[in-house]
């Protein structure tokens, strides 16, 4: 059970309220995410930020390294939101989730995925490197700070247990952390 409220439109002040309308237009709709932050219009516009980071790092990530990325950390955490949310992406892009195929590049950044939710002061000098052999230093701040909203996102739905949303429930899966094998 949610430990917040998720708040429907009508309950909402008004600068949530155009942030509501403007998600629905784009999404299709208000997740209950969203809808818990709605509380605090500050508290929903700095996770959005997380939109912003995204498009940062799509073009040098590609977007299946990107999916990766972030189910890694949401798997890492436990987030049942999260998790699940990225494992429908990765099954809807033609991807077994819990048999993940991954090239050397993939790897690092589900590794450093996985070590940044974890416990991100042992990201390892070993691990570091591999990251600069991929990355130039801007895109590695870019994905540390994209990481880190994508772990903020985690954390805020694990601790006040928001509701998984209906539309993601078909996409449960029984495992905590899906297999991966480098290609």
């Amino acid at each position: 059970m949610p430990r917040i409220k998720a708040l429907e439109y009508e309950e909402t002040e008004p600068a949530v309220q155009t942030e509501y309308e403007h998600q629905i237009q784009a999404n299709g709709r208000m997740t209950n995410m969203k809808r818990t932050l709605a509380h605090s219009y500050p508290a929903l516009h700095a996770l959005l930020e997380w939109y912003p980071l995204h498009d940062a790092v799509l073009p040098f990530l590609g977007e299946r390294a990107v999916d990766l990325f972030t189910h890694a950390i949401s798997a890492q955490t436990d987030c049942l939101i999260c998790s699940i949310y990225f494992r429908r992406v990765l099954i809807n892009a033609g991807e077994n989730p819990d048999d993940l195929k991954l090239d050397e590049r993939e790897g690092v950044l589900v590794e450093f995925g996985r070590q940044l939710a974890a416990d991100s002061n042992q990201i390892s000098d070993e691990l570091f490197a591999k990251l600069e052999q991929y990355f130039t230093p801007k895109q590695i701040v870019e994905l540390t700070a994209f990481g880190v909203l994508m772990l903020a996102t985690n954390v805020f739905n694990n601790t006040l247990k928001v509701e998984l949303d209906d539309y993601l429930e078909p996409y449960r899966k029984t495992t905590t952390q899906p297999q991966v094998t480098l290609k």
